[in-house]
């Protein structure tokens, strides 16, 4: 029986794809290994959306050339995509394989024993690209809340992002296979599906005919019984009233928004050519919130963009700081080498950076607080994963409002959606409840 082995880093989009890859070279028999037992072959999925990302990617793969010496290590992602020459240069490094055939790994790896002649497949230009690229079979990568990958790529090209020269453009899965995934993952079980994708706002405008992620949710909603449905990280401008609709009365997609907004500083938002204002994302924020009270409305940031003087980040502080957001993301910028900014004049200094991201993620931490303890003494229904909190013991579960959830119980509540009374704060990241009434049957 062959061994294998997986490292992931980066998105929620790389971890469905390492999931995929897992699930096929599983059913063909293979037998993931879990640690450091040796392998046969060791693939590494890699991220480079920051310079951070590219060396933990970098460190990871000769990490596993060392752990596994004389193994097979394949090296794909979008690191491999926009680096393959540095990568295999890398001592141990069999095969780098790009974006175009990351989903063919399984076929390549059960067909040839041995490395791809060459070295290298489908690291050709990501902008060349077309297809989906979609797996063979339904992924669930033993999540209680599974992914569901349905868009790959991006056609914003903002100035700071290396990702559409890594994934190409947008391209969509199409939507009867969206929901043939999804009611294969009811079939099997899962209370809640997460729709993802590289740019998930762009979802169908590649079809013929085209569509929107508006209509794929309405459809899903009409032709799935699947309890939730909880998008991944979504752009201001593609948020539409319709949507929040949706989220505010359906009962099923989750009051649950992720919007990157990155600066609250007009001018430097048309630097980075991001096409929207500050008082476009207030007003969509205050909109969602004025809709839905209890929505959590999560909020990427990018901080230290060159030009960002100390008013411009002031602006994206106040802007936050007086929005009813409910977390932060917070991102120190990094130049990613082939995208404009990259050489923009009136770089911030490092350490200048390291403080602003400081006191922005201090006010993310003050938003959960505030958010979370909205909740005391108030019934929510998580639905319990199936891993203890590691520090507790607890059960620990994620409400329609992306509120983690701590409580005490047996096993068997595991994957139910489990109505509890809360109690208060446990920690800075998460609450603890009472059970309210029993769970229903799984």
């Amino acid at each position: 029986m062959t061994t294998f082995s997986v490292t992931t880093l980066g998105c929620k989009v790389n971890h469905y794809e390492s999931e995929a890859i897992i699930a096929a070279l599983r059913s063909a028999g293979w037998e993931l290994a879990g640690g450091d037992s040796p392998v046969e072959i060791h693939i590494i999925n890699t991220c480079t959306v920051t310079g951070k990302a590219s060396l933990q990617s970098r460190q990871a793969i000769r990490r596993a050339a060392r752990r596994h010496p004389g193994a097979r290590v394949i090296v794909t992602g979008c690191y491999a995509q926009s680096a393959p020459q540095e990568i295999a240069k890398i001592a141990g490094v069999r095969e780098v394989v790009g974006t175009a055939a990351k989903h063919r790994i399984p076929e390549m790896l059960l067909s040839t024993p041995g490395p791809v002649p060459g070295g290298a497949l489908g690291t050709q230009a990501a902008r060349r690209l077309t297809d989906f690229g979609e797996p063979g079979i339904t992924v669930s990568g033993g999540r209680t809340r599974p992914f569901l990958k349905i868009q790959d790529g991006c056609d914003a090209f903002c100035t700071y992002c290396i990702v559409p020269h890594a994934r190409g453009r947008s391209r969509s899965m199409r939507p009867e296979n969206v929901v043939a995934h999804a009611r294969r993952l009811e079939a099997a079980g899962y209370h809640e599906v997460v729709l993802t994708g590289i740019h998930l706002g762009l979802y169908g405008r590649d079809l013929s005919p085209p569509l929107d992620l508006t209509a794929l949710v309405r459809r899903l909603l009409a032709e799935t019984g699947i309890a939730r449905i909880r998008l991944s990280s979504i752009e201001p401008g593609e948020i539409t009233p319709a949507l929040v609709e949706m989220a505010a009365t359906s009962g099923r997609l989750c009051p649950h928004f992720h919007i990157p907004l990155q600066s609250g500083a007009d001018d430097i938002l048309r630097r980075m050519h991001r096409p929207y204002t500050r008082n476009d994302f207030r007003q969509l924020v205050l909109a969602i919130r004025d809709r839905m009270p209890d929505a959590a409305i999560g909020v990427d940031t990018l901080i230290g963009f060159p030009g960002e003087s100390p008013r411009a980040f002031e602006e994206t502080r106040a802007l936050i700081h007086a929005l009813p957001v409910t977390y932060l993301h917070v991102f120190p910028f990094s130049p990613r080498p082939g995208t404009p900014a990259a050489g923009f004049p009136d770089r911030v200094a490092a350490g200048e950076i390291k403080r602003r991201c400081a006191v922005m993620r201090a006010l993310g931490q003050a938003k959960k607080k505030a958010f979370f303890s909205r909740f005391s003494n108030r019934r929510l229904t998580p639905l319990i994963e199936s891993r203890r909190d590691p520090a507790t013991g607890l059960l620990r579960g994620v409400s329609a409002n992306y509120i983690p959830v701590l409580l005490a119980g047996p096993d068997r509540f595991q994957n139910r959606l489990v109505t509890v009374r809360i109690q208060g704060l446990q920690g800075p990241n998460a609450v603890t409840g009472a059970l309210a009434a029993e769970p229903g049957a799984p």
